[in-house]
């Protein structure tokens, strides 16, 4: 038996510069089949007079709603190269049944430069500013890396040129591709730190092949960044601490963190940066400690931190539901734990840091209550004492990690082995402390 397939009422057809000289025959009798063109004004500008069906621009701002006022007509949307690339493909996915569009795509700007200059484009970085701030890029700045960068305006070139320098990498050749792929294509190349104030075509990328100089800092790829690379007053998670917190965090693609008691911000930036999909809220009452997370957010490319001014559990209110809370201080403080636990996510995983007694009393009485395993983490560094050295311990961490369960559980006596994670279960509780316990690990 044959099976009927719907026919989709919308085309999005992807362009380059060569208009439509470029385009496929597929895409060209979409558009002359269509009802309605949609598009940008320079896109519809290119098609020629046969086409005849209405030709409507995108509004601005940006809305795809009109669009969709079209369903059950023959609409043709027109787009950059491959629209699923930083295009309206992504946000149209959100929006309709696969049924009823289909793409068909133009190379990729990203594409046409890796192609002219004999870049693999798998071992490629793109970055989009449009819409996007400048700070981005940062996350991807190391020695070696290949960038193709896409430009919002003709003034991002030397912005660009501009913060390479600034972090170090003023050695990075840059490649300015205006009207890429069109009959007015042009290329200028220079180190970051060459550049020298000139006009930019509005519609231009720029690759980067990234190089550090002598001042640089490439930071690495695996969690625990140095504590140098975090602007701070002392609230600090720790390298070592940080690195173990975050493995037990676990983040996995495009989940959401609380931090809560932020400090700095260290956790949630790490956070962020082990995905570009990784999502944070940084929960933070001291204003100092608010300049520090946003200046780090700038510095370690993820400036789309979201930073809540507040003390919990009060400032927990109304935020989206997270998938992984962090709370680094203030686990004495009453109705911290139990928020954080109430707007957790099934299947969520709690972590909490302790260094005073006082906090590890308060995890060791959650525990007995919700299950859960505690480690005991302490590390010593050598030292200078006199001529020799001798080893310096830091305070010892109290960490405690659980997972909320995906159903609940019955209700036992407290006592005996906690089956999620093998730990044997006191039911003993401990008064909780209303003392903050303001120690960042």
């Amino acid at each position: 038996m044959k099976r009927e397939e719907a026919v989709p009422w919308l085309t999005v057809v992807g362009i380059g510069e060569d208009g439509w000289a470029g385009l496929g025959r597929a895409a060209r009798r979409a558009l002359l089949d269509a009802d309605i063109v949609i598009g940008g004004e320079r896109h519809l500008a290119m098609l020629p007079r046969r086409i005849a069906a209405p030709r409507e621009a995108w509004p601005r701002p940006f809305d795809v709603a009109p669009l969709l006022a079209f369903r059950g007509k023959a609409v043709c949307v027109l787009a950059s190269g491959d629209p699923m690339l930083f295009g309206v493909g992504g946000t149209l996915s959100k929006l309709l049944d696969s049924s009823e569009w289909h793409v068909l795509p133009a190379p990729s700007s990203p594409a046409l430069a890796a192609a002219r200059l004999n870049w693999p484009l798998q071992e490629i970085e793109v970055v989009s500013l449009v819409g996007r701030p400048l700070a981005a890029l940062n996350a991807h700045l190391r020695d070696g890396a290949r960038i193709v960068v896409l430009s919002r305006d003709g003034e991002s070139p030397a912005a660009l040129a501009a913060l390479l320098q600034e972090r170090g990498f003023g050695a990075t050749r840059m490649t300015v591709f205006e009207r890429l792929g069109g009959p007015r294509e042009t290329r200028l190349e220079l180190r970051a730190d060459e550049w020298q104030p000139c006009e930019v075509a509005a519609l231009n990328l720029v690759a980067l092949e990234c190089r550090t100089a002598p001042n640089g800092r490439s930071l690495p790829l695996t969690i625990g960044l140095p504590d140098e690379a975090f602007a701070n007053d002392g609230q600090l998670t720790k390298r070592d601490i940080r690195a173990m917190t975050l493995a037990r965090l676990a983040p996995a693609r495009g989940e959401l963190l609380w931090d809560v008691g932020a400090g700095c911000g260290s956790i949630g930036i790490e956070w962020m940066r082990s995905h570009p999909s990784c999502r944070a809220i940084a929960i933070e009452s001291h204003p100092q400690r608010q300049r520090f997370i946003v200046r780090n957010c700038e510095a370690l490319g993820v400036p789309s931190l979201q930073l809540i001014e507040g003390s919990a559990p009060q400032a927990l209110t109304g935020l989206p539901a997270p998938d992984a809370v962090f709370i680094g201080g203030g686990v004495t403080v009453p109705g911290v734990l139990e928020a954080c636990w109430a707007s957790l996510k099934r299947g969520g995983r709690l972590v909490a840091n302790a260094v005073t007694l006082e906090g590890e009393a308060a995890l060791v009485a959650w525990r007995a209550r919700h299950g859960g395993a505690l480690t005991r983490i302490a590390l010593s560094e050598a030292r200078p004492l006199g001529a020799f050295d001798t080893w310096r311990s830091a305070l010892p961490i109290t960490l405690l990690e659980v997972t909320k369960p995906l159903t609940d559980a019955p209700t036992g006596d407290g006592h005996g082995i906690d089956e999620r994670n093998g730990n044997e279960r006191d039911g003993k509780s401990q008064a909780d402390t209303a003392s903050r316990d303001d120690g960042d690990a």
